[in-house]
């Protein structure tokens, strides 16, 4: 009798994924490249075309390592998708129109004028820019997704069968763990003393945004479990990434993590555009803190750091005026220490949520719960982020050597995650049909997400920044 192969799941699926893409990084540590091909997108002025260059400057031109990047990546997930027992066909069709939609709408994002700091404005050779880093590329992407699913439903119904957020984020989270564990390592190198107080920062200021967020959800906001959660994990650590995991950690409906994924964007693009010039305006002569709140405060990795740059550009310059000539790089250190550790916080946080929903809330009847049941709930693509964390900075902590090889596969595997991560928010923005998502009561969430973020989350970030880093500044300029 034949055996019927039963189809794999997202979750699982995205940890094989991502995992092969890891292991074939990992072999630039014996001098082989076999991802170099990726495309990276990066900052241009006149020509768009100049935006696209390989992972290995000079092994392609950039043209070529975009359509090698789509036809390598194409074939990938397709075998995810007849893994997971689904149409190919269907999905590479779709999947060609999103992939190219998704490209244009970062490389637009990406353009100098909207995404160069004031760090950058020189190296651009421009004198002016928004300052929204090129992750603006995500949020042009989110809003044509949103487009195409509200006024073009023909083709957002054409486009359904790679319309697949959740597995795309999970695949960039078990590559994005690799990358942290490369950036902990560099941190590791530098004043213990800030490393120790980001990390105590970070564990009391999630600890009381997370309880406070699900409690006002819960309590005034009448959200049951199902949307209180993902919504109080969003808010709190790393906006989508934390919420995809804990929407997975505690099973509840795909919409849930993607509607609170959608707010996280929107209100990370206001704060980067406020929260550094106030820091500029009250914290000049606390600079620590002010790199500490960019990273407590801004909900995603690429806004927070980007944030705590312009931060660190505005304070520089003001204490300059005043004559105090300050070392640049620490504040915006500081921001990507506490960052770090909120990223890395997130697996340790899908833990203790799947333990408290199966000891708590998913019991049947009188059964006593076993580790067994947390394990089954426990997402896998969690436990690939943890693993490639642990693998690299382990590595990275042998020898100098090793750490300069591990920051070149960090640069290559950054690509990939960014790719996924571009693929996320514009597939989410195709799933966001304004209609189906008032009815699921997505205005309800936003009041909620603007009460607890300009309500308290920004203003306790910046007392326990304030708690941890007070009194600290950085070393003169010689």
């Amino acid at each position: 009798m034949e055996t019927v192969r039963k189809p794999l799941n997202e979750d699982r699926v995205a940890l094989l994924l991502g995992s092969v893409i890891f292991i074939l990084a990992l072999l630039k540590f014996s001098g082989i490249d076999m991802l170099g091909w990726a495309v990276k997108i990066g900052m241009w002025v006149g020509d768009p075309l100049d935006a696209w260059r390989p992972a290995t400057k000079g092994l392609l031109p950039g043209y070529g390592a975009l359509f090698a990047t789509y036809a390598i990546l194409t074939g990938a997930l397709a075998c995810c998708v007849k893994l997971m027992g689904n149409d190919v066909v269907k999905f590479v069709k779709s999947f060609t129109i999103i992939f190219f939609i998704a490209m244009i709408c970062y490389t637009l994002g990406a353009n100098a004028y909207i995404a160069a700091n004031p760090t950058q404005l020189k190296a651009q050779g421009i004198p002016w820019a928004l300052g929204l880093s090129t992750e603006a590329g995500l949020i042009l992407a989110l809003v044509m997704g949103i487009v195409i699913s509200n006024f073009m439903p023909n083709l957002a119904e054409s486009l359904k069968d790679a319309c697949r957020p959740e597995l795309f984020v999970k695949i960039a989270i078990v590559i994005m763990g690799a990358e942290l564990g490369v950036k902990a390592a560099d941190a590791a190198g530098f004043a213990g003393h800030i490393i120790f107080r980001g990390l105590c920062a970070i564990v009391e200021a999630y600890l009381l945004y997370w309880c406070v967020v699900y409690y006002v959800a819960r309590r005034y906001f009448k959200f049951n479990r199902e949307w209180a959660a993902p919504l109080a994990s969003g808010i709190s650590i790393c906006g989508v990434s934390a919420a995809i995991a804990t929407g997975a950690a505690i099973r509840s409906r795909p919409v849930v993590p993607i509607m609170v994924s959608s707010l996280v964007v929107v209100f990370t693009c206001i704060e980067m555009l406020i929260l550094p010039f106030i820091a500029q305006h009250f914290l000049t002569g606390e600079p620590m803190v002010a790199g500490g709140w960019m990273g407590l405060a801004v909900k995603s990795d690429g806004g927070a750091i980007a944030s705590g740059a312009i931060a660190e550009s505005l304070i520089l310059a003001k204490a300059a005026e005043a004559g105090i000539n300050w070392e640049p790089g620490w504040i915006i250190m500081v921001t990507t220490t506490v960052k770090i550790f909120i990223d890395v916080f997130i697996g340790v946080w899908a833990l203790v949520l799947a333990w408290v929903w199966c000891t708590k809330f998913d019991k049947s009847g009188d059964r006593t719960m076993h580790w067994g049941d947390v394990w089954a709930r426990f997402p896998r693509f969690v436990l690939g982020y943890i693993i490639t964390f642990a693998i690299l900075l382990i590595i990275c902590l042998q020898s100098p050597e090793l750490q300069k090889t591990g920051a070149s596969v960090s640069g290559t595997l950054n690509a990939f995650r960014v790719i996924f991560f571009l693929l996320t928010f514009f597939t989410i923005g195709m799933v966001s049909n304004f209609r189906k998502l008032m009815e699921e009561g997505i205005g309800r969430l936003a009041i909620v997400y603007v009460v607890c973020l300009f309500g308290f989350i920004i203003w306790l970030g910046l007392f326990i920044s304030w708690l941890f880093f007070h009194g600290m500044t950085p070393p003169l300029a010689s």
